[in-house]
């Protein structure tokens, strides 16, 4: 349903993502994994045309969606919801429902989509009058559910929906993930909670992608061909750094002779010293 294949994207001039390739298949979840700054939520705004991606292709449906603009590829179906909510906190409930459906004109579907997605997220109905900035965390992450939900997606791409709420609100978060797969809704999931994405998600393994991982490997090779070519001609000594209490040790043994016999140096210092202070002396 949707595949990523050698995508290079970034910003300004920073390359972010190199190589990347990724395959989800329709009615699946698959959760990418990965560390802080390893490019993950940079993958999902290249998928859905927020950062134009510099080389590779990119296919949702069999259709190539790379270079289209982000309204073109939501009403395809394909759809993004970001992280940290990003609800409007001055509308109500129902009103940033309602401005999710904005590439609807049938009203009848759009009062349909509206009531269906009421039924789905009661808590939205008990809520619907209420202004989007009073919710709590996880109340305004269900209200970002339920507005992906209006688009009337294919594929959902999820961004650290679980980031900053209570234990109890992320299991919600994690069963309503469960109900868009069973509403034959494709999800691609990023999750900072590892062991509670990979419980309903197969993990994608990107290996050798991000920049990160591919400088890090780069210096452990250099680093096991230094050992294997400098350091097996060197002495053990040489091989390895002295401990750290020693290095301790013999600095407070030269600072020791530094005091008893100060140096040429620290005498000139001393000299230039008393040179600056004489017409000071000679004054008083």
């Amino acid at each position: 349903m949707l595949s990523l294949k050698s995508v290079d994207a970034g910003y300004d001039d920073a390359l972010t993502l190199r190589g990347v390739s990724l395959e989800v298949e329709r009615g699946e979840i698959v959760a990418m994994i990965g560390a802080n700054g390893a490019g993950k939520s940079t993958t999902l705004r290249a998928i859905c045309g927020f950062l134009p991606p510099r080389k590779g292709s990119i296919e949702f449906d069999g259709r190539q969606i790379a270079g289209l603009t982000p309204d073109r590829i939501a009403a395809l179906g394909l759809v993004h919801v970001p992280e940290g909510r990003r609800v409007f906190p001055e509308l109500t409930v129902e009103e940033n429902l309602l401005a999710a459906a904005y590439l609807l004109r049938d009203r009848k579907e759009v009062q349909r989509r509206l009531a269906e997605t009421m039924e789905r997220f009661t808590l939205l109905r008990q809520r619907r009058k209420q202004a989007a900035g009073t919710l709590s965390g996880g109340e305004q992450q269900m209200l970002a559910f339920g507005r992906a939900m209006m688009t009337g997606p294919k594929l959902l791409l999820l961004d650290e929906p679980s980031l900053g709420l209570a234990p109890l609100l992320v299991a919600e978060v994690m069963r309503s993930v469960k109900m868009f797969r069973d509403a034959g809704i494709t999800v691609l999931l990023v999750e900072q909670n590892a062991n509670l994405a990979l419980q309903r998600a197969r993990a994608s393994e990107l290996p050798g992608v991000f920049a990160p991982q591919r400088r890090r490997r780069r210096q452990l090779r250099r680093r096991e061909e230094w050992h294997s070519t400098v350091g097996s001609s060197c002495s053990p000594a040489r091989q390895r750094p002295p401990p750290r209490c020693l290095a301790r040790r013999r600095g407070r043994r030269a600072r020791g002779r530094s005091r008893s016999a100060p140096s040429g140096r620290s005498a000139a210092t001393r000299q230039r010293r008393d040179r600056a202070c004489a017409p000071a002396s000679r004054w008083w």
